[in-house]
């Protein structure tokens, strides 16, 4: 590349950081301002009711308040202590609120690893039908202990326990089994996929719910294994891990510059062989908590101390699951972080199964719903949404194969509260279960799911349930405005990360194995921070033992303030501030990563494989018309093929209601009609087998509508299969519920139109001796 060339994209790409830079640098400080006003003026609202209520007396008992939460306070972190102690000497327990018993321990196949089959039992009062879709949940292995989709009675476990079902639950114990690869876990955990089909073998093939990490384990059993998975839920799920819009607003999404800061993926290995071979999960977890230094340094303390009196039990129940930290081995670690988050290879078909066989997630079979959130910066939509637009060209694409695909966002949860918030186990989990038998029947394409909320006869929430179309090329432009620009520097990340792995495996790694063994291990373990703030504030600590028997007495002789008091309200406001100070750093902190990154990466993208990236998108095929793609093209060449199975789907696609959404309630009658008029459909065709068949003949009546009608008659050449198709369409006219479901005038043109197609024609002897007669 020419100097000249390379110096005018050095100053645009540093043009474009130093705006976008400014603007960040400008909303923390108007974020920060904004809270701190807010402050200052609730303080100079309380300030004449301070002065004038300030005595001695007032003094006195908030600062008796004060000092018994302190130990109060003190005394429930102790607590927090001897839980973790406890934890870790039984080697991790799940946190599951639920009881269980064990179905397969991995530890026992032939490749050992530590995963294992829980059944969950059902608690008293609730009765689970054993002849219902069973639920198989994976829980993410990224850091932390098992148990997080079921640690509370709101929760995924609770929700479909509720609903009837029965629920399965893939855990995973603190040390992994020596030599266990991810593709062993992959295996396994599709033989727990085959063992809950086997104790189900009447019931619908079983629906799994993968949360984060557990979402493309989920992905990968279901592509490897189509034959024994239902319905796929996927929550928080990254899949294509280089997205994220460079937005101009807040700094989002810090997580996907980690990479690229840390100069790739040796930091994982380095850490792996400091481990004697065992990577520690509490390195992940401290990357979370320095997401947000205002809730790790001081709110959740803060919230904690203020309301000692109720807290407690909540915060430790908590910290039991974020206070357990497992370990991977050396091989887990490396495969997730090289093929995954840096190589962002599972979407592309680079990764390859236990057989040897590509991931190919173009032939998933089954229905899935992928659950976001527009306030999560870990998983943010464009990562858990955009592998759809890379392995998809079109929705044609989608039709034809017969793909059902769900999005569901959420506008405002973080990460965490996707998988353990009770508010939306009560609303979009609970609702999730409700529409997962409805969702195999909807036509096959991409769509969004909508909950809404109303009131009841008697006053309680209840909710209501839409599916909207969408289109696969609106859906991209709407999440990437920038057109995924900010996706090419990740080329250079990951090229910077194979030098990078490759030089410490020739030069480091030898002397840091060397001087490794599992009791510098263990003692590096103890020591991380994570680690030692917990147990190190325990009974283990003899400084403490005064501790209990304070908080006893600060327990019997309580004398708590009202939160009104004046006192208290100063100890708000400066509260608040210590917190929007920690927010307006981490957003400082955000915005000049972001920008260090971009100046990096940015420009040696531009050095050295612009080029190579321009001649790819100049070789790859251009812009075509819709009618020339593949899947069009066969399908169209196909609009005489077929018998009455394509003439029914054809017929359901040509009076399918346009641009409307599908309430659930229409989707529920569609399976009521099904079953009653079930002499007049075909034999049952596995479900994925008709998705397929109803998008082929979907993409035949878009682009084809008026041939679409013309040669049903040549599907129909049986007399007998037109005859059970206009009888099916003549009941179905006359059925009332179909009646109050106010069929639209295109319909019933539609209806009338392929009436008269399939109608017989009169012999035509019968016809010349009408023309004489008259």
């Amino acid at each position: 590349m020419e100097a000249g060339t390379q110096l005018a994209r050095s100053r645009d790409i540093g043009e474009k950081i130093t705006l976008v830079l400014q603007k960040r640098i400008r909303n923390a400080q108007e974020q920060f301002a904004e809270r701190a006003k807010a402050a200052l003026n609730g303080g100079a609202a309380t300030l004449p009711s301070l002065m004038a209520s300030f005595t001695p007396w007032n003094a006195l008992s908030y600062a008796v308040d004060a000092a018994q939460r302190s130990v109060l306070f003190w005394d429930t972190l102790r607590e927090r202590g001897n839980a973790f102690v406890e934890q870790s000497s039984k080697g991790l327990e799940p946190v599951l609120h639920f009881d269980s018993k064990v179905v397969l321990d991995g530890r026992r196949f032939e490749r050992p690893v530590n995963y294992a089959l829980l059944e969950i039992t059902p608690p008293e009062g609730i009765t689970v039908d054993a002849s219902k879709r069973p639920y198989l949940i994976i829980d993410p292995r990224a850091g932390h202990g098992p148990g997080i989709g079921g640690f509370k009675d709101d929760s995924q476990v609770g929700v479909a326990l509720r609903a009837g079902h029965p629920v399965y639950f893939v855990i995973f114990f603190r040390d992994p089994e020596p030599g266990q690869t991810m593709l062993d876990v992959c295996a396994a955990e599709d033989v727990f996929v085959k063992k809950v089909r086997s104790l189900h073998p009447d019931s619908p093939k079983p629906a799994i719910v993968g949360n984060c990490q557990g979402g493309w384990a989920a992905m990968m059993v279901a592509t490897s294994n189509p034959d024994d998975t239902g319905p796929i839920v996927v929550n928080g799920t990254p899949m294509s891990y280089w997205s994220g819009a460079w937005s101009d607003g807040g700094g989002d999404n810090p997580m996907r510059y980690a990479g690229g800061i840390l100069g790739g993926t040796w930091p994982a290995s380095f850490a792996a062989d400091l481990g004697n071979g065992n990577f520690d999960g509490a390195y992940l977890v401290q990357n979370f908590e320095n997401l947000n230094p205002a809730n790790t340094l001081w709110d959740k303390y803060r919230h904690l101390y203020t309301n000692i009196d109720t807290e407690p039990p909540r915060f430790l129940d908590f910290e039991r699951w974020w206070g357990g930290f497992s370990l991977m081995n050396r091989s887990e670690i490396e495969w997730i972080t090289r093929d995954l988050f840096v190589g962002n290879k599972l979407w592309s078909g680079e990764v390859k199964g236990p057989d040897g066989k590509a991931f190919d997630l173009r032939e998933l079979r089954s229905p899935m719903i992928l659950f976001a959130s527009l306030g999560d910066n870990i998983t943010p939509p464009q990562q858990a949404f955009n592998w759809i637009a890379d392995i998809y060209k079109s929705t044609d694409e989608i039709k034809a194969r017969g793909q059902v695909i769900v999005g569901l966002m959420h506008q405002d949860i973080g990460h965490l509260g996707i998988f353990v918030s009770g508010r939306v186990a009560r609303k979009e989990h609970a609702q999730i279960v409700s529409v997962l038998e409805e969702i195999e029947g909807l036509p096959p394409g991409l769509y969004g799911m909508e909950i809404t909320e109303r009131k009841g006869g008697d006053g309680a929430v209840q909710y209501d349930v839409e599916f909207r179309e969408h289109w696969l090329e609106d859906v991209v432009g709407n999440f990437n405005r920038f057109q995924r620009q900010d996706e090419k520097p990740f080329e250079a990340v990951a090229a910077i990360s194979d030098f990078n792995q490759r030089a410490y495996e020739l030069f480091m790694q030898p002397w840091v194995q060397s001087i490794s063994n599992e009791a510098t291990a263990q003692t590096l373990r103890d020591f991380h921070p994570m680690r030692l703030q917990r147990w190190s504030f325990s009974d283990l600590n003899p400084w403490l033992a005064w501790l209990p028997s304070a908080a006893a007495v600060a327990k019997s002789n309580r004398r708590a303030v009202d939160a009104d008091q004046p006192l208290r309200k100063v100890e708000e406001i400066g509260s608040e501030f210590v917190s929007a100070s920690l927010d307006y750093y981490r957003a400082m902190r955000d915005a000049s990563t972001e920008a260090l990154f971009f100046g990096i990466y940015a420009n040696l993208f531009s050095m050295y494989l612009a080029d190579r990236h321009d001649e790819r998108a100049s070789a790859a095929p251009q812009a075509e018309d819709a009618r020339d793609r593949p899947f069009v093209r066969d399908a169209l060449a196909a609009i005489e093929e077929g018998g009455y199975i394509e003439a029914l789907a054809r017929a359901l696609a040509l009076m399918a209601r346009k641009g409307e959404p599908l309430p659930l309630a229409l989707l529920t009658l569609r399976e009521e009609l099904t079953k009653d008029y079930a002499e007049y459909l075909p034999p049952a065709l596995p479900a994925d087998q008709w998705r397929r068949v109803r998008g082929e003949q979907e993409i035949i009546a878009s682009y084809e509508p008026e041939r679409a009608v013309q040669t049903l008659p040549v599907l129909l050449a049986d007399h007998g299969d037109r005859k059970r198709l206009l009888t099916l369409i003549d009941k179905l006219l006359v059925d009332e519920r179909v009646q109050r479901a106010e069929p639209t005038k295109e319909q019933l043109a539609m209806l009338a139109r392929i009436r008269a197609a399939l109608a017989p024609k009169p012999a035509r002897g019968r016809a010349v001796a009408a023309e004489l007669a008259r």
